[in-house]
């Protein structure tokens, strides 16, 4: 695989599963129970995957397997797969009305579970976690990660990236104290997520932050076209991973694009289709766009700090 269709296929899954929503005002969800050790904070764990989304071994029901840490995610999912190969004592099942929407307007009905995963320094107990066929997104073919961990779980914590060592790390809030060198950049809650102003070609667009992604901005189609970009420029073809399954996506060049006030220069641009629903994001910023950089994300109190690279254009 490329590395273009790598990064392609990862914001594919952003889309997907960050996309992937059910309202919260009409569903009781409960906050799970964080216990993190004397410390306050996990080590800082290193991914557990090639990609440059932020991946972690973790163990559930006994089983090691990866989770990955998503901030587009609006609750955390678990591949109904691993549910099937857990031991009927270790299911804990309960119906819901649940519809999952991915890109290219694919559905999926789905169940609950809870369970409880274990992280070096930090236990996640009652963990309610939706049950999807997540298909490729945990397969051995694909990104291998059966357990996605959402905004449920993240809005209570302080999620610490260092994507240059691949290390990521997770915080009890009352624990965590400011590299010096992190400075705050614009963002908002919205939903339980981070958006921050994101400009691409000097048109401003507001993009969700979005860990789960692995290119630096992907837009919908009616974003794409209110940034200029949808003008006839050289299109390529590639592969995006969505619920259940794979589709193809187009792939164009953005001049200019702007985040956290640094400019990055010809950036590869996935364009993906918006599902008819209110409140779906028409941007994401991906992990791309912290390759050069440490950040620290609140999504509970809103915040987002990041250092600054040396050198301030890129491309």
């Amino acid at each position: 695989m490329n590395r273009r269709n790598l990064l392609i296929r990862a914001a594919g899954l952003a889309a997907v599963v960050g996309g992937a929503w059910w309202a919260r005002e009409t569903l009781f969800w409960p906050a799970p129970d964080l216990t993190f050790d004397e410390s306050g904070a996990t080590p800082w764990l290193p991914y557990a995957r090639r990609a440059n989304v932020p991946t972690v071994r973790v163990r559930v029901a006994g089983r090691e397997v990866i989770a990955l840490i998503d901030t587009g995610a609006q609750y955390s999912v678990i591949d109904k797969r691993l549910i099937e190969a857990l031991p009927e004592r270790e299911r804990s099942l309960f119906d819901m009305p649940l519809v999952a929407y991915g890109v290219g307007g694919g559905t999926q009905m789905g169940r609950g579970t809870t369970v409880e995963v274990l992280l070096p320094g930090l236990t996640i107990g009652k963990l309610r976690a939706a049950i999807l066929d997540l298909g490729p997104l945990a397969s051995d073919g694909g990104l291998n990660t059966p357990l996605i961990l959402g905004r449920d779980v993240l809005e209570h914590l302080v999620l610490a990236l260092d994507p240059a060592r691949r290390h990521v790390r997770l915080i009890a809030r009352e624990a965590f104290v400011r590299p010096a060198d992190l400075t705050a950049t614009e963002v908002r809650r919205t939903g339980g997520g981070l958006v921050a102003p994101v400009t691409v070609e000097g048109v401003m667009v507001e993009a969700v932050v979005d860990t789960g992604a692995s290119s630096l901005l992907a837009l919908d189609k009616a974003t794409a076209q209110s940034a200029g970009l949808l003008d006839g420029r050289t299109q390529q073809t590639g592969t995006s991973l969505v619920l259940g399954g794979a589709m193809q996506a187009a792939v164009l060049e953005a001049r200019t694009v702007t985040f956290a006030d640094h400019l990055y220069r010809r950036v590869k641009v996935g364009v993906f289709e918006q599902p008819p629903l209110p409140n779906f994001p028409g941007a994401l910023v991906g992990m791309e766009a912290f390759a050069a950089r440490r950040a620290a994300l609140d999504l509970g109190s809103g915040t987002l700090h990041v250092s600054q690279p040396l050198d301030l254009t890129v491309g």
